[in-house]
């Protein structure tokens, strides 16, 4: 099964990821390879979640040569990770983002419609972050393309499910006069004044965030029970986050110096927003992109509510200077990302095992709290 050798280098990216972002916190852990700090944030964008991504887009798609875009990604990643010529990982990575831009032409030209723009713009912003790293851009620099590779991929994809309550078109007009606001300010960020840039951008994430929270369909769906309601709690949640992140966009300006300001630009929607987004989705990703069923268990709200409560005091920590509660908060954020995933993975065990007991096979444990 082709798919699964991607989804391999998908958990090798975000573990990864992971272990770059505990020894970006100044944990005392093995550094593994010189250097390897520094590819947290493509690692964790490009790689985990441009492989996931790219993979999701081939499935959907039925073609083969979109699984092109995931292998790409993937491999450009371990070669980043493995600390071979930088260059050539970069050089994937940058492929991988061209290539997702012409899966969304093709989609778009099978089934014209506005959440296909948006999703596109969002590769198109993969592409030119990428590609602006490889010819010597820094990371800071990037970090706006990035954002919005992840961003404008998830507004795209909850502007296809908002179709249940239909937006009025102006609405939907909106949105995208939103997201072309963000494009604009990660340009201006580039290549005129970074401050400006992330200002204008981070009205277009504001918008963007105030458009969910008032059309999206979870503000119905938080009203029903289990599964639908634990997803549309962890979107309205990450809908939040984004806001907030927006707000220290607008309010901070620059990126440069890092620092606490930096930290919860950065993670307000990357943790906050995006993974809240994942735990959100899996459900519905895995089935599709596995065939294996993620049934919901009630237990799922407490790595929910740990990774919230985790990034609060993540975020307070940068703002009163205390290393020690911004630390904890941040090793709190990645225990709540794991302890998502085990969970995950025992609930599609459980369900595993009670379908092949059904259909005669080895019986299993199919009990679920």
């Amino acid at each position: 099964m082709r798919r699964l050798p991607l989804l391999a280098l998908a958990a090798v990216s975000l573990l990864a990821a992971l272990w770059t972002g505990l020894l970006r916190l100044g944990l005392d852990l093995p550094q593994l390879r010189s250097g390897l700090a520094a590819m947290h944030g493509p690692v964790f964008v490009l790689g985990f979640l441009g492989t996931q991504i790219g993979l999701e887009r081939a499935v959907a798609l039925r073609r083969g040569w979109p699984y092109v875009v995931p292998s790409t990604a993937g491999a450009g990643s371990l070669w980043l990770i493995l600390g071979l010529p930088e260059t050539v990982g970069q050089s994937l990575i940058s492929v991988a983002g061209v290539l997702l831009v012409l899966v969304y032409v093709a989609v778009h030209r099978m089934q014209p419609s506005r959440h296909n723009i948006v999703m596109g713009m969002g590769a198109v912003a993969w592409a030119v972050g990428a590609i602006a790293w490889l010819a010597g851009a820094s990371i800071v620099e990037t970090v706006p393309w990035l954002v919005g590779f992840l961003v404008l991929t998830i507004v795209g994809e909850r502007l296809e499910l908002s179709r249940t309550i239909r937006p009025p078109e102006a609405a939907q007009t909106a949105l995208l006069a939103a997201t072309a606001v963000y494009l604009a300010g990660a340009a201006i960020a580039m290549w005129i004044s970074l401050e400006a840039g992330i200002r204008v951008a981070g009205a277009g994430l504001l918008a963007q965030a105030l458009w969910l929270g008032r059309f999206d369909v979870a503000r119905r769906t938080v009203k029903m029970q289990g599964a639908t309601r634990f997803m549309a709690i962890a979107l309205i949640a990450g809908y939040v986050w984004l806001a907030v992140g927006a707000v220290t966009w607008i309010s901070q300006g620059a990126m440069a110096g890092g620092g606490g300001a930096y930290d919860a630009m950065l993670h307000a929607i990357f943790v906050g927003f995006v993974f809240s987004m994942i735990f959100a989705h899996a459900p519905i990703i895995v089935p599709a992109v596995l065939g294996v069923a993620l049934p919901y268990r009630a237990s799922m709200y407490v790595p929910l509510a740990l990774l919230h409560a985790s990034l609060l005091a993540r975020l307070i920590g940068d703002a009163t200077e205390n290393a020690t509660v911004w630390r904890t908060g941040g090793a709190v954020n990645e225990l709540a990302i794991v302890m998502y995933l085990a969970l995950a993975a025992s609930s599609a065990v459980r369900a595993s095992r009670a379908k092949k007991a059904a259909r005669g096979g080895r019986p299993g444990p199919t009990r679920s709290n």
